[in-house]
């Protein structure tokens, strides 16, 4: 009888202890012993713009938004064999076209990269798209292999080649299953879904020519042009559906007359002027077409 009670108390011994201690801990420990367990995180509500760069200018959400995209950045340096690069020259333009718009106000701004990040050419476009851009400029700097003669600038619509073979594509994917220009492609077949990417391409190519064709005309006493008319590419940055947009070729970086005036104050300055200019005359005509 003695040994079974033994065995019991050695059994039942360590879950006493631990009984108590729990106890104790629970009466006397304080909550956490000093330490917090959970971790509280706002999140950001269902369809907000969390990560997406800052938008600069009015708060008024009515007024149209134009997104700057300083080409090249990061670990692409862009055009440029010296000290001077293409990622570095675009990035002072978009700056210098941003601060102009905020000065004169009544539009709003945001640029893809304030600074030395790499943004890939998917994401460029994508960040207008979900900022709701009423426009997009990608600005880059050209270069040749020749004897550095080539000059002036050249603005670049999106051809209508590009434009084709990327409404299939787009429609086709994923994200394309929400809505284009307000219109929503949700539980249409991929055909339709192809047409009305197309459709609403064609309107924002036409607006993306007409927005070209105001820098050409306001911007020709600023700087030198190479083309006087708008050239059309398979720009991958140009390849949003809903959103007229260009690439704006400042100069040749290997041109030093290109280079003088792209790096001076004076010529920054000029620049920013013309597109900002551009950019009001453009905002004005659509909303008068809207109405």
């Amino acid at each position: 009888m003695r040994r079974i009670l033994l065995l019991v108390l050695i059994v039942l011994a360590p879950i006493v202890v631990l009984a108590a201690m729990i106890v104790a801990d629970r009466t006397f420990g304080g909550a956490g012993r000093g330490y917090s367990y959970v971790v509280k995180v706002d999140l950001p509500p269902p369809g907000s713009l969390a990560g997406l760069p800052k938008i600069e200018g009015p708060m008024d959400a009515s007024r149209p938004l134009v997104v700057i995209d300083a080409g090249h950045g990061g670990k692409d340096p862009g055009a440029g064999t010296g000290d001077l690069k293409e990622k570095a020259l675009t990035l002072s333009l978009a700056l210098a076209l941003r601060d102009e718009l905020v000065k004169q106000g009544g539009v709003r701004v945001a640029l893809t990269r304030s600074d030395d990040t790499y943004v890939t050419l998917e994401e460029r476009p994508a960040i207008a798209r979900k900022l709701g851009a009423d426009l997009f400029i990608s600005i880059h700097a050209d270069s040749t292999d020749g004897d550095g003669s080539a000059m002036g600038a050249t603005v670049y619509t999106l051809s209508d080649k590009g434009s084709n073979q990327v409404a299939e594509k787009f429609a086709a994917r994923e994200n394309a299953a929400d809505q284009i220009n307000g219109v929503r492609i949700t539980g249409q077949s991929d055909t339709v879904n192809a047409i009305l990417v197309d459709l609403s391409q064609r309107e924002t190519q036409d607006a993306s020519s007409q927005f070209a064709g105001l820098i050409l005309r306001e911007g020709h006493a600023a700087m030198p042009f190479k083309y006087l008319t708008p050239e059309s590419a398979a720009f991958a940055v140009l390849k949003s559906p809903d959103v007229p947009s260009v690439l704006f070729e400042s100069g040749y970086i290997n041109n030093t007359d290109d280079v003088a005036r792209l790096t001076s104050p004076g010529g920054r300055q000029a620049f920013a002027a013309a597109l900002a200019q551009s950019i009001k005359i453009f905002f004005a005509r659509t909303s008068v077409l809207k109405k």
